[in-house]
């Protein structure tokens, strides 16, 4: 609960600004991250790209139901499956990458070096869209960003399907790193409109 914590009292401080605030939630993912590779080490290695993408779903579609029944019944809420998707999403980005293996094949150090990789290569395309769109998703509701976060997996899943194959759209990986994105405005969103942080 530790990094919940501490990712809920800094995000709040509306003087930060975009990269910042991206930076903190970022931050806040990496430490999940980080600490489950301690836990379990790189067990992910072993799942194909499709198994995945149906964990994004599984996540996705939980974040839907408890906006749409507004509680859910296990101790797990918005947020952490937000942030669940944030690392699913840049797992299945290494898996493109590497191949799926049939052991856990890298450390966990090379495993952050590769977290990194990816998530820098993400925002950084976050930041010229975010340029281009002049922060559009600040005005969006969050429910439509679930939305689009779920639209995603439905268009991976069926290029998915495709093996591969698209005639005019971006790749798996391209989705994969606007699921991410999604996950990051929301995350920043819940903070700032909801204001956790105790005076």
């Amino acid at each position: 609960m530790f990094v919940n914590s501490l990712y809920f009292c800094i995000v709040k401080d509306e003087t930060m600004d975009t990269k910042e605030q991206f930076e903190t939630v970022i931050n806040v993912c990496r430490s999940l991250f980080d600490n489950k590779l301690k836990d379990y080490g790189a067990s992910w290695r072993i799942m194909r790209p499709e198994s995945i993408t149906d964990q994004l779903f599984i996540k996705a579609k939980r974040i839907r139901t408890l906006e749409t029944k507004g509680a859910g019944l296990i101790d797990e809420g918005v947020r952490e499956e937000l942030m669940a998707i944030v690392n699913y999403g840049i797992i299945g980005l290494i898996q493109l990458q590497l191949g799926f293996s049939y052991t856990v094949d890298i450390d966990n150090r090379r495993a952050l070096e590769l977290y990194d990789f990816h998530m820098n290569r993400t925002k950084e395309l976050m930041y010229a869209k975010n340029h281009d769109y002049d922060e559009a998703w600040r005005d969006m509701r969050i429910t439509s960003l679930t939305d689009l976060i779920l639209q995603k997996i439905y268009r991976t899943k069926q290029i998915e399907t495709n093996k591969g194959l698209t005639l005019v759209s971006e790749g798996v990986d391209a989705n994969y790193s606007d699921m991410i994105n999604y996950s990051l405005f929301s995350l920043i969103k819940y903070e700032i409109e909801e204001k956790n942080c105790p005076d």
